[in-house]
């Protein structure tokens, strides 16, 4: 499936983005329990893509990306607390949130496609 490839690199590149963000918040802004929180959520979105490539049923697929869904809803909450706190600025906020909010676009068109498919 073309689509799933495009969301498994997607997600890798925003991991990485995530992982570099969260030593920037550690070293240059030293926020340390927010940074450990975002790295976690942040990375485990593609962690369960990929894992998803090896589920054991349509279900089970559905599932790992929903998981991956909602790490991506609890990226964007410590995205907004971390700017409504004045720890990063606008740019860096809206910068990361395209990409975010791209991804998450992309898992609920495809978990959506694949329960409608499920239901014919």
């Amino acid at each position: 499936m073309q689509g799933k490839n495009v969301i498994q690199e997607k997600s890798k590149r925003f991991a990485i983005r995530i992982v570099r963000f969260s030593q920037y918040l550690q070293n240059d802004k030293k926020e340390y329990v927010l940074s450990k929180q975002i790295l976690r959520c942040g990375t485990s979105i593609g962690a369960n893509i990929f894992e998803s490539r090896n589920a054991q049923s349509k279900d089970d697929f559905i599932h790992k990306l929903s998981i991956a869904l909602k790490e991506a809803d609890e990226t964007n909450y410590w995205l907004e607390v971390l700017l409504g706190a004045d720890i990063i600025n606008s740019s860096e906020y809206d910068s990361l949130y395209t990409d975010l909010d791209e991804l998450i676009s992309l898992l609920v068109s495809i978990i959506k496609s694949l329960k409608n498919n499920k239901e014919k």
